[in-house]
């Protein structure tokens, strides 16, 4: 359950799996729409360390703060948690894992490219447009493993 979980990583000084998620989302956010984290502990009346302790999951952020960081940064308190999967079956004490593909995806997202990517494509307003651009992006990169 996800009290053994807590009292697991509490007894070795770990983050907890969960927190880490939770601050690798706000990183994540915080990085997407360009702000500092000494502007966003200024918003919130922290230091920019106590963002990095968020950010990193050493430290835990609380209900009423995860609150205030999702209006900071625009997004429902929802955000914070996606991509988290359930436990697993039979094992309840296994951590909750990121999907496949998901640390590669907060890598590259997290990048200069991809930061600069994310804003470009999230400037385009037209659907017919972005889905253009997905089209061409996915044809591209067929194209580039077949030459391989």
């Amino acid at each position: 359950m996800v009290h053994a979980l807590e009292d697991r990583c509490l007894a070795r000084k770990e983050p907890n799996p969960i927190d880490v998620h939770v601050g690798s989302r706000v990183r994540l956010r915080r990085l997407l729409v360009g702000m500092s984290q000494e502007k966003l502990g200024e918003q919130l009346g922290l230091t920019f360390q106590q963002v990095q302790k968020y950010e990193k999951g050493t430290n835990r952020i609380g209900a009423s703060r995860l609150f205030e960081v999702s209006r900071i940064l625009g997004v429902p308190v929802q955000y914070f948690y996606e991509d988290l999967a359930e436990t697993r079956g039979q094992d309840q004490d296994a951590a909750p894992a990121e999907t496949d593909g998901a640390p590669f995806v907060m890598d590259f997202v997290s990048s200069s490219e991809g930061l600069q990517l994310n804003r470009a494509f999230f400037e385009i307003k037209n659907h017919d447009v972005r889905r253009s651009i997905i089209d061409l992006i996915k044809h591209l990169a067929k194209a580039d493993a077949t030459a391989s």
